[in-house]
């Protein structure tokens, strides 16, 4: 590939941004951990042994209160909707995956540290309400319709909190948002299903109650069949906030503190009508929140986040040709970048003409392609961090590693999904392999 235009420097004190850095004045080092707290490994090391400590407390409460038996048919059954929320939410998070590790932390903080401090939070407060008002029946209505709203909300809020400031560059927009309270509120489902039908389970066993008549049916059927994302509609409201603190640019200081909190509030609110439905509107009033309220704002925040994928893809599009003019993409990329076919068909061409690891490598290209249109984009708007330059300069040494194997994969794929008609190499157009001369 030729030498690419000289370009000015990008500016931050400039309004708009136009510059895309020159292969020839190229400058990026990688950065290199000199002290012992910067090492990832010693961090992960830490949150690893809190989050596990968490976790053997919370399981012990949850098997003390449940019995052996209970807590394993409870831990059985909680386990069945896992994959499929997990599965949801991943492939929302397609144009731009975040880490692995982000999304194992949320899920860890949601099933063990948040779900550890609900539960002790919880039945202290509701002990002290009923002690304070001689009335342990009311106590446990104030409990789950007020207390628990606010103490689970904001302890699975704490895990998005972090992955916000610790993980900026991973958490860039509402889908973000969304797939990190989904992953933190999964985990919090999971611990607090555990909970509940091993609960069920032990009634059933002294009343001698089995089959579909059963508690542990009727639980089941309620939790996990007709309201497994509960939960993750709850702490989206919060990722939601989070992801639009995150578009807001660095002068937009209070709503970026603002928009949170008011995402936390929400999710308090939907959280306190959920819980408080039977007792505010009757025996079916569960029913009625169910239908009238909870399945559309599913709906509707189902749709809000597709939609914003989308506007991701739209992205990609306009801010990639910039590089692609300046030489480091060839001219088909931008267009196959952006689209969510063109990407899988790329993968999957590499993948047969050079195996798994090339897969790989194009997967990871992708990845951080995306990352470097969304840094662009932020800086157009005047988002970006004192270190975009070093930040853009990594993402397109990264990039440059894999680009051999990427581009003639990306740009077969724009011209086979009609993105962009490329002359092949080869009269034999059918028989074309991108990597062959």
């Amino acid at each position: 590939m030729g030498q690419g235009p000289a370009v000015p420097a990008y500016d931050p004190r400039q309004p708009v941004f136009d510059a895309v850095p020159d292969r020839a004045r190229w400058r990026y080092k990688p950065r290199n951990a000199s002290r012992l707290w910067q090492s990832k490994a010693v961090r992960a090391g830490i949150l690893i042994t809190l989050l596990a400590l968490c976790a053997l407390v919370i399981l012990a409460l949850v098997r003390e209160q449940t019995g052996t038996e209970g807590f394993l048919v409870g831990l059985g059954l909680a386990t069945l909707p896992v994959p499929l929320l997990i599965a949801a939410f991943r492939w929302l998070d397609r144009v731009e995956p975040g880490p692995w590790r982000n999304l194992l932390f949320a899920f860890a903080w949601g099933a063990f540290a948040a779900a550890l401090v609900a539960i002790t939070a919880n039945t202290f407060a509701t002990r002290w309400i009923a002690t304070a008002t001689a009335d342990p029946a009311s106590a446990d209505t104030w409990g789950a319709t007020v207390v628990a709203p606010v103490v689970e909300e904001s302890a699975k809020a704490v895990a998005i909190l972090l992955i916000f400031i610790f993980r900026r560059r991973d958490f860039t927009g509402i889908v973000d948002g969304v797939v990190v309270a989904g992953f933190t509120s999964t985990g919090f489902a999971f611990t607090e299903n555990i909970l509940y039908l091993g609960n069920a389970f032990g009634e059933d066993q002294a009343l001698g109650s089995s089959g579909f008549t059963s508690v542990t049916a009727a639980t089941f059927f309620v939790r996990i069949v007709m309201s497994p994302f509960a939960h993750p509609l709850f702490t989206v409201l919060t990722g939601i906030g989070f992801g639009m603190a995150a578009l807001a640019t660095r002068r937009q200081r209070i709503r970026r503190i603002a928009l949170p909190l008011v995402g936390l509030a929400l999710s308090m609110g939907v959280h306190a009508l959920w819980n408080g439905s039977a007792s505010l509107f009757g025996p079916w009033g569960f029913y009625a929140v169910y239908g009238a309220f909870m399945v559309p704002a599913f709906g509707l925040l189902t749709w809000l986040t597709i939609w914003t994928r989308q506007r991701e893809l739209r992205t990609i599009a306009t801010e990639l040709p910039a590089y692609a003019t300046a030489g480091w993409l060839a001219p088909a990329e931008p267009l196959a970048l952006a689209s969510m076919k063109a990407r899988g068909m790329a993968r999957n061409v590499a993948r047969r003409a050079q195996g798994p690891a090339a897969a790989h490598a194009v997967a990871e290209y992708q990845r951080f392609a995306t990352s470097l249109a969304f840094l662009r984009h932020r800086a157009r708007r005047g988002a970006a961090g004192a270190d975009f330059i070093a930040r853009e300069q990594e993402l397109l040494h990264h990039m440059w590693e894999r680009k051999a194997v990427a581009s003639p994969a990306l740009t077969h794929a724009a011209r086979a999904t009609g993105k962009v008609w490329v002359p092949p190499p080869h009269r034999d157009y059918e028989g074309y392999n991108p990597y062959r001369g």
